[in-house]
């Protein structure tokens, strides 16, 4: 007898119809495949927003579980794995399901090629000209962008920083007295 064939797939999903939509097309891509297992994540890899498994048939905690495990310990937000199985007639008990799934998951991730994707927010530093090239070093050092400047009787900083360093910036400005306002859209 033949053994079971499983072939595992990821994609981009930063939403429940985005994953539906992979599925479909994983399905579509292995009509004839007996099971359909998935996981996915949706936002921040440490604090997703949303998330969600399917046995898809298989027994309980033996397919969806280990998928999401492997995402999860991957810390990748915003991706959906799905493993399509060809059953090959032998049953491979809930430790050979769990270890199946789990290496299909773990070997497609490793081929993944990933991005990291963060959030950025935007202001506008109002400060004494004296406090300019402070700034423009801390925007610049924590990752962020001189967006725009203009001079008048005091020195205007469009920027965009990434937002976990909002904070850092407000104190600053505050330790300093000078005037940080969210940028206008």
């Amino acid at each position: 007898m033949k053994r079971s064939l499983f072939h595992a797939r990821a994609g981009y999903a930063d939403s429940k119809s985005a994953v539906q939509a992979f599925l479909a097309s994983c399905k579509n891509d292995y009509p004839d495949a007996r099971h359909h297992c998935w996981a996915y994540l949706i936002g921040d890899p440490i604090a997703p927003h949303s998330g969600g498994m399917s046995d898809d048939g298989e027994p309980s905690g033996t397919a969806g579980k280990p998928i999401m495990n492997i995402l999860q310990h991957r810390q990748v937000g915003d991706v959906v794995v799905v493993v399509s199985r060809y059953f090959g007639g032998t049953k491979l008990g809930a430790g050979g399901l769990v270890r199946a799934y789990s290496t299909a998951t773990q070997q497609t991730m490793e081929q993944l090629t990933l991005s990291e994707q963060v959030s950025f927010s935007d202001f506008v530093i109002i400060t004494d000209f004296k406090y300019e090239q402070d700034f423009r070093y801390f925007v610049e050092s924590h990752n962020g962008q001189i967006v725009d400047f203009a001079y008048d009787h005091q020195v205007r900083l469009s920027i965009s920083l990434p937002t976990e360093h909002i904070q850092s910036l407000q104190a600053r400005v505050a330790s300093l007295q000078q005037q940080l306002r969210e940028a206008l859209e």
